[in-house]
């Protein structure tokens, strides 16, 4: 990881980045981001969360293959905490500090299904062991957004100082939330800063990966804390992903006509899904939708 010369002090020292599978995790482009800082950074496991403690077997069950002596095994649903091979050890014969430049840490995993209470509390604990001093959700939500246009992302913090210094927004929602939210509360009340970045996913596409998801929230990482991540294949990924979903519509007037609606909407309006407000609508919409309270998941109406 680099830091740009204008990274701000949000990210000085030891950065937690969270990104959890499924709910918060639309288009898997949150996880998405979490896995390529592991892979590009070469980090490694340091930590690993009770998954019989936290994660329901019933929703992330557990998957059998074949190992590379070719015998069958189980692999198990993780929750790990992950760090550069360096940083563990020399956390492992010190104290934590907190001034080191630019280090990152990643919590990626299934969601915690159950006990998220004593799950923030273990968390809190490794944020202090570790000497973090700063953590950044990532999210990822099905919205009504078209996909031929920018992903939208929206960026908020509970921390005062955070928003002053890098002119954010605090989220106006009110409602149900996620474990993102609770540990956002935790880490805040333990005083450790914190960050939130959400992309809105095209929900008509919410059964594949997406790689214009993913890109935009890399895009926003860099730009907001300095983490620079190699971008590798994303940019064509991004591209073929939009120019896949053109030949379905191409296919479906009905789907076709809904996309204009959103196109029409988008245009018309200048970026509505960059509000506190918008971003509490696009909740509302989706947990309905999830509850089977809402119109027809498939076209609902434009915003």
């Amino acid at each position: 990881m680099t830091n740009t010369s204008n990274t701000s002090s949000f990210a000085t020292g030891r950065v937690l980045v969270v990104a959890f599978e499924g709910w918060n995790d639309a288009g898997e482009a949150a996880s998405g981001v979490a896995r390529t800082l592991v892979e590009n950074l070469g980090l490694e496991p340091v930590a690993e969360l009770d998954g019989e403690q936290y994660i329901d077997y019933q929703f992330n069950r557990p998957q059998i293959g074949l190992d590379d002596d070719g015998e069958r095994t189980l692999v198990w649903p993780r929750i790990e905490l992950l760090a550069a091979p360096d940083a563990s050890g020399a956390l492992a014969a010190a104290a934590p500090t907190t001034d080191a430049e630019g280090e990152v840490f990643v919590l990626l995993g299934a969601e915690p299904s159950r006990s998220w209470r004593s799950f923030a509390s273990e968390i809190v604990d490794l944020v202090d062991v570790h000497g973090l001093t700063s953590v950044v959700f990532l999210g990822a939500m099905l919205a009504d957004v078209p996909h031929t246009r920018p992903i939208s992302v929206f960026v908020s913090s509970d921390n005062a100082e955070v928003r002053a210094e890098l002119g954010l927004e605090r989220s106006t929602y009110e409602g149900p939330v996620g474990i993102l939210s609770v540990l956002g509360d935790a880490v805040e009340t333990a005083g450790v800063p914190t960050l939130s970045i959400w992309a809105s996913v095209p929900h008509y596409v919410h059964n594949a990966p997406s790689p214009k998801a993913t890109l935009a929230l890399i895009e926003k990482l860099d730009e907001l804390t300095g983490i620079s991540v190699p971008r590798g294949d994303l940019e064509g990924e991004a591209s073929a992903w939009e120019t896949g979903i053109d030949a379905l519509a191409a296919d479906d007037d009905d789907m076709a006509g809904y996309i204009e609606q959103l196109e029409q909407a988008r245009d018309t309006v200048d970026s509505p899904e960059a509000s506190g407000e918008a971003i509490a609508q696009e909740f509302e919409r989706y947990l309905r939708r999830r509850d089977g309270k809402g119109d027809d998941p498939r076209f609902p109406p434009a915003p």
